[in-house]
């Protein structure tokens, strides 16, 4: 029986997957997240790739070294927003030094300082 609503469209739900370090991955891993341990730069650039390619909804968490100097499909997703949510953390041993790509837009604004930021 039709109720003359026409059917629901079926949204697959999003992927959290994160990127980094063997030791790192084990903490995701545990919290039901997809891990790639150790993956190389052309590991990365095939994940975003798929994500672009087959317009899946992501949240990806990437340790910030595999992020310094992104392939084309990394920075493209990086930049086109919205669907693929790319956030970096820092790698273990530099977490006290880690400064986000964001922060440093921030500091970077005239009248802006991350201690007004902080408070």
């Amino acid at each position: 029986m039709s109720d003359g609503l026409a059917p629901a469209r079926m949204i697959a739900p999003a992927r959290m997957i994160a990127m980094g370090s063997a030791a790192l991955m084990e903490g995701f891993a545990l919290i039901g997240f997809e891990t790639r341990a150790d993956p190389s730069p052309e590991d990365v650039e095939a994940l975003m790739r798929e994500l672009l390619h087959d317009r899946q909804a992501a949240l990806v968490v990437i340790e910030q070294g595999l992020a310094r100097r992104p392939g084309r499909h990394l920075m493209r997703a990086q930049n086109e927003g919205g669907r693929i949510v790319i956030t970096e953390i820092p790698e273990i041993h530099l977490s006290g030094d880690y400064r986000s790509r964001v922060e440093s837009l921030v500091q970077g604004m005239p009248g802006t300082s991350i201690q007004d930021t902080r408070r």
